[in-house]
C-alpha cells in the first residue's frame, strides 16, 4: 500500500467519501500520475462514477498515453475533482507539447479549482499556442481573476471582438469587471487582502463589512458564524450609505419568500422609511430582499438575473464557498455556515430552539440594535468606497461567478 493513499483508502473502507477526497487532496500532485489515477478509479467505483472510473483504470495502465490521460482529466473536472485533473493533464501536455486541447483542459482544471494564477501561468507559456477566441480570453479573464490587473488589461485591449456568438457575453463580462476593477482602484489597492474591493470588481456587489476575526487566514470572510441582530442592523444602516452615494432610493421593500427574508425585509422597511409591498418578478423601483439567497429553489432566481429598472437586490449573508446563482447587488458579509439570529443556536448542549415569535417583533429587535461595533470599525471607509463605485453600482447584470477571485480564505 502506498504510504500517501492510506487515510483516502480508510475513508473509502468508512464510505465517507468527502473525507477521503479531503485526504487525496495534498498527495495528488506529489505522487506519480499512474498511482493517482489508480486511486481515483477505486474512489470513482466507491460512489458509482462508472465512467470515471474506466477513464482512469486506462490511465493507470499506460500513463505514458496523452490521450488516455486527457480523458481521465476532464472526467475529473466533470465530477468535481479539478485538483486530481491537474497533474495528468500537466504529463499529458508534457508529452504531447503543442496540444491545444490539452492545454485548454488544463486551464478548465486550474480554473475549477480556483487557481487562476497558476492557470495564467501556463497560458503565458504556451501563449504562442493561443487564439484569439478562447485562448487569449481565457489568458485575460484568468489574470483577472488572479489578482493580475496588469495582465488583465494589457490581453484584454488586443482581443477582437469574437465571430462566435459563444463568446459575446464573456466578452462582456470581462470588460464590465475591467471596468469596475479601475473605479475600485481610485480608492482601494486591489491586493490580495481587499476582499471589499475585488468583490465589487468581480461582481458588482458592494460589501457592507469585513470580518475582524482571524483576517490574516480569512481576510475578511467569516468561516462559521452566529449571525446578530447588531449585525442585520449594521447591514441595513451600510445599505442605506450605498443608496444615498449613488443617489437612489427605491420605492417599496420586497421580501423574497421566506420567514427570515420577510424579517429582514420588515426592518428594512422601516429603517429605511419605505413601503414594503408582496414580492413580484420584475417589478421596478423596489428593494428586494434576501436573508441567503442559496436557501431558495434555484428557479426563483433567474427572474432577478436581469435588474428591473430601479431594482436593487439585497442578501444578508453570502455564502462564499457556494457557487451562488446570482450575485446580490449589495451583500452585508460572507461567511461559509452559520444560523440566522432568530434560528437554531448552536450551544454547548447542542442546539437551542428557534425564535418563534411572531416577524414583526424579531424585526423590531433588529430595528433597535446599535450596529455591531467590531465589524462596523470602516465606517469612512466604506463611505469612500461607496461614493467612487457608485456611477457603475447597479448599471450592470449580475453576473454569476463561480470563483472566488484574488483574495483566499480558509475553508473548513
Amino acid at each position: 500500500m502506498t504510504h500517501a493513499f492510506e487515510d483516502v483508502r480508510r475513508h473509502v473502507r468508512a464510505g465517507d467519501i468527502p473525507s477521503a477526497v479531503r485526504a487525496l487532496r495534498p498527495v495528488a500532485e506529489t505522487v506519480p500520475v499512474g498511482e493517482l489515477a489508480a486511486e481515483v478509479r477505486d474512489l470513482a467505483e466507491a460512489v458509482g462514477f462508472g465512467d470515471l472510473a474506466k477513464a482512469a483504470k486506462k490511465a493507470a495502465r499506460k500513463p505514458g498515453e496523452p490521450r488516455r490521460l486527457h480523458e481521465f482529466g476532464y472526467l475529473c473536472v466533470e465530477r468535481g475533482l479539478g485538483f486530481a485533473a491537474v497533474p495528468a493533464l500537466r504529463e499529458a501536455l508534457r508529452l504531447a507539447p503543442g496540444a491545444r486541447p490539452l492545454l485548454s483542459e488544463l486551464v478548465a482544471a486550474l480554473e475549477s479549482d480556483d487557481r487562476h494564477a497558476e492557470a495564467t501561468r501556463e497560458l503565458l507559456r504556451h501563449e504562442s499556442l493561443l487564439e484569439p477566441w478562447p485562448g487569449q480570453y481565457l489568458l485575460a479573464y484568468n489574470a483577472l481573476l488572479a489578482g493580475d490587473l496588469a495582465t488583465a488589461r494589457d490581453r484584454a485591449a488586443r482581443l477582437p471582438d469574437p465571430v462566435d456568438g459563444t463568446w459575446t457575453w464573456a466578452h462582456g463580462r470581462l470588460g464590465r469587471m475591467l471596468a469596475r476593477a479601475e473605479a475600485v482602484a481610485a480608492v482601494a489597492p486591489l491586493d490580495a487582502t481587499d476582499l471589499r474591493g475585488w468583490q465589487f470588481a468581480l461582481t458588482g456587489t458592494v460589501l457592507g463589512s469585513l470580518s475582524p476575526h482571524g483576517f490574516e487566514v480569512m481576510t475578511g470572510r467569516y468561516a462559521y458564524l452566529s449571525d446578530s441582530y447588531e449585525l442585520c442592523r449594521l447591514g441595513l444602516d451600510r445599505l442605506g450609505t450605498a443608496l444615498e452615494a449613488a443617489g437612489r432610493r427605491p420605492a417599496a421593500v420586497s421580501a423574497l419568500p421566506g420567514r427570515s427574508d420577510r424579517i429582514l425585509a420588515r426592518a428594512a422597511a422601516e429603517l429605511l422609511g419605505l413601503e414594503p409591498v408582496p414580492y413580484e418578478p420584475g417589478r421596478p423601483d423596489t428593494l428586494v430582499v434576501a436573508y441567503d439567497l442559496n436557501a431558495h429553489d434555484r428557479d426563483l432566481l433567474p427572474a432577478l438575473r436581469e435588474r428591473a429598472p430601479g431594482q436593487v437586490l439585497y442578501e444578508h449573508a453570502t455564502s462564499w464557498t457556494e457557487g451562488a446563482a446570482l450575485p446580490a447587488d449589495f451583500s452585508t458579509l460572507q461567511r461559509q455556515l452559520g444560523p440566522e439570529p432568530w434560528g437554531e443556536q448552536l450551544g454547548m448542549d447542542g442546539p437551542g430552539p428557534a425564535d418563534d415569535r411572531p416577524e414583526e417583533e424579531i424585526a423590531r429587535d433588529i430595528v433597535a440594535a446599535a450596529p455591531e461595533p467590531e465589524a462596523a470599525g470602516d465606517e469612512e471607509a466604506f463611505r469612500a468606497f461607496a461614493a467612487a463605485v457608485a456611477p457603475l453600482w447597479l448599471a450592470h447584470p449580475r453576473d454569476p461567478l463561480s470563483s472566488t477571485g484574488p483574495v483566499h480564505s480558509s475553508r473548513f
